[in-house]
């Protein structure tokens, strides 16, 4: 891929001993896992990474951790979010964002804002910010949805707002973000089962949970979408894709966590309030994944 976040990135857990402290050697092994499996970028401190219970000082840890792991092979993206404007305005301006090759902000959750409120919220993002910004909307955890209109109009107005992970589920809003958008933004899916037809209706590529656990076959369904290999593109995606809905009957992370637990790559343990995936998942989870191994 010619452009750096074009194709697949993969929103990277972040593991956890049995007393639920940071596990670092394992962070380290799942950036060289997604990293040799060919994943164009990774995702520090997204939902999958269960930032919102990680403290100040856990944060800065991690995306050191990460940065350091991934040995500039890939760019890092860091998750930076608030529902407060001004306190995420002086959270970017002190944050050390050398490394970094771009933020992920969602849309802030709670307070259910206005499009005009968005449109400020993240326009103040964009003058602050020295690094790219990338947009994030799932108005199912944040009950605010960034309209089409909202988000191609911070497009062209934001030079340095580059794309969105769009995960609202509505296709008919995608397309018509594709549409509008200039042509520097990416529409990147924020949904690993949307992540196929959103390529073929013009989109940039995934942030995927998927891809913790199976990096080399999301991403080369993604680089075969991209380049027209429809056949290849559909039997990858047909072939992940009952397992993609097991990992989220219990939420996310926990299904992804307990994948990879089942695969040696690190504990399924979570953070309250999640809890652990349940023994029938597990069950269900380890015969999936026989069958694609």
């Amino acid at each position: 891929m010619t452009d750096p976040l074009t194709g697949t990135g993969v929103a990277l857990v972040t593991p956890f001993h049995s007393d639920r402290s940071i596990d670092f050697e394992a962070l380290g092994r799942m950036a060289d896992h997604v990293i040799d499996g060919g994943v164009e970028y990774i995702v520090a401190l997204g939902t999958t990474g269960e930032s919102v219970t990680l403290s100040k000082e856990e944060k800065k840890e991690v995306v050191e951790h990460v940065i350091h792991a991934a040995d500039k092979r890939v760019p890092v993206v860091m998750g930076i979010s608030s529902n407060d404007t001004y306190h995420l305005q002086e959270t970017i301006k002190h944050t050390d964002l050398s490394g970094i090759a771009a933020v992920l902000s969602v849309a802030p959750y709670y307070n259910k804002p206005s499009q005009k409120g968005l449109y400020e919220h993240f326009s103040i993002v964009s003058k602050v910010s020295p690094v790219p910004i990338i947009l994030y909307n799932v108005p199912s955890r944040t009950s605010s949805n960034i309209n089409a209109e909202t988000i191609t109009w911070l497009a062209s107005n934001h030079k340095n707002i580059i794309g969105v992970k769009e995960a609202s589920g509505n296709l008919i809003q995608i397309m018509q973000i594709i549409k509008n958008k200039p042509d520097h933004f990416h529409v990147i899916s924020g949904d690993d089962t949307f992540t196929l037809p959103m390529i073929y209706l013009g989109g940039s590529g995934a942030i995927s949970v998927v891809a913790n656990s199976y990096p080399q076959e999301y991403s080369n369904m993604v680089r075969a979408a991209l380049i027209k290999e429809f056949k290849k593109a559909n039997e990858l995606h047909y072939l992940l894709l009952d397992y993609i809905s097991a990992l989220f009957e219990e939420g996310s992370p926990t299904g992804i966590k307990a994948a990879l637990e089942i695969m040696g790559l690190c504990e399924k343990t979570v953070r309250l309030p999640l809890v652990q995936a349940s023994d029938n998942l597990m069950q269900k989870l380890k015969k999936m994944i026989a069958e694609i191994d």
